[in-house]
């Protein structure tokens, strides 16, 4: 093709394979790259919590400059960290098909609570049979301390578990993880498909089917300069049209509730047949109070859902908390 295609990419393990992915799939349309490595904000700070950190674009804000200041033409982002508001002269080139959008929690097997056998049998029923998770959490006494530094995992869990204990976690997966197994927490949370992309979840770990995913959780979203046909064009070729519907009626729900995905939103769209499948919910951040929102549409009428949705939960409840959150966020 004659252009070689900059692929803008973050030096963590995860981003890296994310970008190689992306590399993979030009390479079988013929389009030749190169990985070009920039750090992040997110990236350098790893002890502030996110949402101390206006984190909204933290992990982009680089790659945005990069690309507007023509030193890569492209860059791969976890599609759950992008704004939903990109930066100007920056457009979406391709999202890729779509991993798990669960969340799992990564538990210690030798816990505190209650004595470690008892604990340890308990993480072995679980696994056998994952609808006995709630009894076992609410079944000890004494409060579990689980670790995250995500706001919308901290209100559902304490939404659930009201008498557990939070602590932040930040850094990269490797990172994460690492600090899980020298601590002394019961657990940690974390986005499967990080860890299933690079062979690193573990086998003490349970997917939480009942919390429910930050908006395009699993997607891998890839963007470029409005003006960058041949890179629109190179991109266009493995573009997911049902992720890339799905990831949009989820950011749209999430941008006209607050904006910002340092905030307790979640939300999933699926398609079956010829429907959509949505939930959605705002929790207050301590987790005491949820309002959510479920309903099914055919696939035709995809478009603006995720702004109808996120209306009927605002005039439905969802305002009060959303204003108290912008009030406790100032």
């Amino acid at each position: 093709m004659g252009k070689t295609i900059r692929i803008g990419t973050r030096e963590s393990q995860l981003a890296v394979w994310q970008a190689t992915k992306v590399q993979h799939l030009l390479a079988q349309n013929n389009y030749p790259s190169e990985l070009v490595y920039i750090k992040s904000e997110g990236d350098i700070d790893l002890q502030t919590p996110l949402y101390e950190m206006g984190v909204q674009g933290i992990f982009t804000k680089s790659l945005d400059i990069a690309l507007l200041t023509n030193k890569i033409d492209i860059a791969v982002h976890s599609m759950k960290d992008v704004p939903t508001q990109l930066a100007k002269g920056i457009v979406p080139a391709a999202v890729l098909e779509r991993a798990s959008y669960k969340d799992l929690l990564v538990y210690k097997e030798s816990g505190v609570v209650n004595g470690p056998l008892r604990l340890r049998s308990g993480w072995a029923m679980v696994n056998e049979d994952p609808s006995k998770f709630e009894a076992l959490f609410t079944s000890h006494a004494s409060r579990l301390t689980i670790a995250t530094s995500s706001i919308r995992r901290k209100a559902q869990w304490l939404n659930r578990f009201p008498n557990h204990a939070l602590e932040n976690l930040r850094g990269n997966v490797n990172t994460r993880l690492r600090k899980v197994a020298e601590s002394n927490w019961d657990g940690a949370i974390f986005a499967a498909a990080g860890l299933e992309r690079i062979n690193l979840r573990p086998q003490n770990s349970i997917e939480l089917e009942w919390m429910l995913p930050a908006p395009a959780q699993g997607a891998i979203m890839v963007v470029c300069r409005e003006d960058d046909d041949f890179a629109l064009d190179a991109c266009r070729h493995f573009n997911h049209s049902a992720t890339a519907i799905c990831t949009k009626i989820e950011r749209e729900f999430l941008r006209t509730l607050l904006g910002g995905c340092s905030t307790p939103i979640s939300a999933l769209a699926e398609v079956k047949d010829d429907t959509i499948i949505f939930k959605g919910n705002i929790l207050s951040i301590d987790g005491k109070e949820k309002v959510a929102v479920e309903k099914t549409i055919p696939l035709t009428e995809a478009a603006n859902f995720g702004v109808i949705a996120a209306e009927y939960l605002l005039a439905n409840g969802g305002q009060k908390i959303a204003n108290d959150i912008r009030n406790d966020t100032k």
